[in-house]
């Protein structure tokens, strides 16, 4: 897979570190719960798909990381750090093992399907 980024050497460099440590401290607290734990849900407040990825996984008894940054009214830029990093546009993020494997409705999916549990083992 691959997605458009701008390449760096079109990105002029009095602006490139700023560009690489806009926001870095949310993304690098979000790098090292993927690295301790096996299945961290990264969410917002007020949104509903962080709260039903967290009953699918609950309902499936796995057990899940949960970190929470702001809501509509607040911390956006925090967050679109992290949107830029994974190219994930919405709230939640999964991530398993590892991986990023989409929001609620994908974790859902993959309870289904029984391919969770391949991915935990």
């Amino acid at each position: 897979m691959s997605r458009p980024v701008l390449d760096e050497s079109r990105i002029h460099p009095a602006v490139r570190a700023r560009i690489a440590t806009h926001h870095a401290d949310i993304v690098q607290e979000v790098q090292a719960a993927v690295a301790r734990n096996a299945v961290v849900v990264v969410g917002m407040g007020l949104n509903p798909m962080p709260k039903k990825a967290r009953a699918a996984l609950d309902a499936a008894r796995v057990p899940y990381t949960y970190l929470e940054y702001g809501n509509y009214f607040n911390e956006w830029r925090r967050r679109n750090a992290l949107k830029m990093w994974t190219g994930w546009p919405t709230f939640p993020m999964v991530f398993v093992k590892g991986t990023l494997v989409g929001g609620a409705s994908d974790v859902q999916a993959l309870i289904a399907s029984g391919e969770l549990k391949t991915l935990l083992a």
